[in-house]
């Protein structure tokens, strides 16, 4: 029952006596003030001497508990007092100016993710479900915390994409790797993957072409790739080259000659769908409680810096955590063309700070670094790395014997940890860091230079924590081609009723 207006409750008949007499509450005129001058008022002196005959007036029904907490406003627990706003009229949230008109309908905002829907309502719908949760009984009564959100249904895996293979390749300047995966209820499931350090943008630097030898060697791995993919029968895939590709000359002419040997069309992707997929791929490992991350992928020609704004999110999760990138920049600095800058194998105090001084004055063209800073102060902001730089100084910092995605993927490291790390990676020499598990000769030359990448990011924006990722670009794709799929589905929430009524 819907709680009576106490504007028009005054002299005249209760709700009950409205409903019997076929009156509803949108045809009644509301009466918003006094009578007017003159105006007789039902039930007065003035009324009896002028009506001739004297009424008995009707006894006022009191409100039941749920009408008197309709009655109270939701926003204040003062009384009210004269010109306040009446409860079917309360002051719209999130600053808006009130109308003259009360509103009826609920404003709902519906956040689509890859995982599910949330429910978001205005605090006006809370006392709204609050009053429904009354009279529908104490089972269905409303609780504390409820009604603001509604609770999402069961993740369902679409039958006929459980039997798709999936698969994404991402070309860089270093590596050349392949994912591929089989969708399932909260994710998908690997079924094999390839990577191999090919060094593509060897040399990018200094002739800004591709060699023929970097470029031999990403063909043989890319044959490779092309395999497994026909082995396994994959379904789908996306191919993407970045920073090698969109710097160098030939880059064109490369894509070309791959597809002529390989059959496989490589895309060259843009600086910011290489930031967007990254996103997508590290979102299961942002803090559900921060306001806001610093996303970083230190690659091997350029390194893409992203900062989510999560103070509104509202419960959004997976890839549509995507839709909230406040501002992202490339840095045209990786850690291939930075070590053959300053070289990498023999690195001092000095041309160490040299390369994050070189990584720093990127930092400065980044357009909203200032309001980043405020709220890095401000709220509970954390850092994300997706890259082997910060794989490695998790694998040195737990002391790993061999490299274990288990103990490295998901992993936090306090600031303090983390300039531990950089402080002995930069005491070790060359051969002690060919001979580390977690480095190898493959990296020996180029971990370095990767730190001063994450130095310079974090001198610039310093947090607290840091959260590292063995995940990237082609778990992105994935989880984008497997959304664009629908292959995960919600059932339809069950229908609560009143009691005495039918389930249909």
């Amino acid at each position: 029952m819907a709680a009576p207006d106490r504007a028009s409750t005054h002299g005249t008949n209760s709700g009950r006596d409205r409903v019997q007499s076929g009156e509803s509450e949108r045809e009644r005129p509301a009466v918003t003030g006094a009578p007017l001058d003159g105006d007789a008022q039902p039930g007065s002196a003035e009324a009896a001497t002028t009506g001739g005959k004297k009424r008995r007036g009707k006894r006022r029904r009191r409100p039941n508990r749920a009408e008197r907490r309709a009655e109270k406003p939701f926003s204040s627990s003062q009384p009210e007092r004269a010109g306040d706003v009446s409860p079917h009229q309360q002051a719209p949230p999130f600053g808006q100016a009130a109308t003259a008109e009360p509103v009826r309908d609920p404003v709902r905002s519906l956040w689509a993710a890859a995982d599910g829907q949330t429910w978001m309502t205005r605090p006006k719908d809370v006392a709204r479900k609050r009053d429904e949760g009354a009279r529908e009984g104490p089972g269905r009564a409303h609780r504390p915390g409820q009604g603001a959100r509604r609770i999402a249904a069961p993740v369902v895996l679409d039958p006929a994409g459980a039997q798709r293979l999936y698969a994404a390749l991402d070309l860089g300047t270093n590596n050349c790797r392949l994912l591929v995966a089989r969708p399932e209820t909260r994710g998908f499931r690997v079924v094999d993957a390839f990577s191999k350090i090919v060094r593509l943008g060897e040399g990018l630097g200094h002739h800004n072409r591709l060699s023929e030898a970097a470029m031999d060697r990403a063909i043989e791995a890319l044959g490779c790739c092309r395999d497994k993919m026909r082995d396994r029968g994959v379904d789908r895939v996306r191919l993407i080259a970045t920073e090698a590709c969109r710097a160098a000359e030939n880059g064109p002419l490369f894509i070309e000659r791959v597809f002529e040997e390989t059959g496989l069309a490589l895309e060259i992707a843009t600086r910011e769908t290489e930031a967007r997929l990254a996103v997508a791929g590290c979102a299961s490992l942002v803090d559900p409680d921060a306001n806001g991350v610093v996303l970083f992928d230190i690659g091997g020609g350029s390194s893409e810096i992203v900062w989510l704004d999560l103070r509104n999110r509202c419960g959004a999760r997976g890839v549509a955590l995507t839709r909230f990138i406040r501002d992202w920049t490339s840095l045209p600095v990786g850690v291939v063309n930075l070590a053959e800058r300053h070289g990498g194998r023999h690195v001092t105090a000095d041309i160490f700070e040299a390369m994050v001084q070189d990584a720093r004055q990127h930092l400065e063209a980044f357009s909203l670094g200032r309001e980043l800073t405020e709220a890095i102060c401000d709220g509970k902001v954390h850092m994300l790395g997706t890259s082997g730089t910060v794989t490695t100084l998790a694998g040195v910092h737990f002391g790993l014997k061999r490299y274990d995605r288990r103990r490295v993927d998901g992993a936090w490291m306090d600031a303090d940890d983390v300039t531990a790390m950089i402080e002995r990676l930069r005491a070790m020499p060359y051969e002690e860091r060919v001979g580390n598990p977690c480095i190898g000769a493959d990296r020996a030359d180029l971990v370095l230079a990767g730190c001063a990448i994450l130095e310079a990011i974090r001198r610039r924006w310093p947090c607290q924590r840091l959260r590292v990722a063995d995940r990237g670009l082609r778990e992105g794709i994935l989880m984008e081609l497997m959304s664009a799929d629908r292959v995960w589905r919600r059932k339809d929430p069950p229908k609560y009723r009143g009691r005495g009524r039918k389930h249909k």
